[in-house]
């Protein structure tokens, strides 16, 4: 989509473009009332601050659409197809596997929800070193992290949707 069409098409056609980056319907809203967008600097500024408002619900709803770290999404989906290509550079090795299995259990029964990185570009080494570093958190600095995280992934998500 050009960021014209993103100006002007309605917006019930953009909308599942914006979802597909995060299942926030607030931030979607947000980033629809800032249309137009005079560059794309102006339309990631807004979905930037619009991030930074995530709430808990808003996470926990976004969550329910992201795979575990290191487990192939699946589906035909754009959502699903961006996972897969953001985890692309995870290794497949046996033991990594393993520890990313180990750590997204200890991470679930920590915190009581999926681990999630933006995992673009991150060896699997780099994410166990992140998933184990994140385990030592109180919940008030993850929730923190995860909205944020969160937000990186959004924001690389709409360039994509520009792209």
């Amino acid at each position: 989509m050009k960021l014209e069409e993103l100006n002007t098409l309605p917006a019930a056609d953009v909308r599942p473009h914006l979802l597909a980056c995060a299942d926030v319907p607030a931030w979607a809203d947000a980033v629809l009332a800032g249309r137009p967008y005079a560059d794309s600097d102006a339309l990631e500024a807004v979905a930037d601050r619009a991030a930074r408002a995530f709430t808990p619900a808003d996470v926990d709803r976004a969550l329910a659409a992201h795979p575990r770290i290191g487990e192939r999404a699946k589906g035909a989906g754009t959502e699903a197809a961006w996972s897969r290509a953001e985890q692309a550079a995870v290794s497949r090795d046996t033991d990594t596997e393993r520890a990313l299995a180990d750590g997204n259990r200890a991470y679930e029964d920590r915190f009581g929800r999926v681990f999630l990185i933006c995992a673009t570009g991150l060896s699997g080494e780099e994410i166990l070193k992140s998933l184990r570093s994140r385990l030592e958190h109180d919940d008030a600095t993850e929730s923190s992290v995860v909205a944020d995280e969160l937000r990186k992934i959004a924001l690389l998500r709409l360039r994509k949707v520009l792209d």
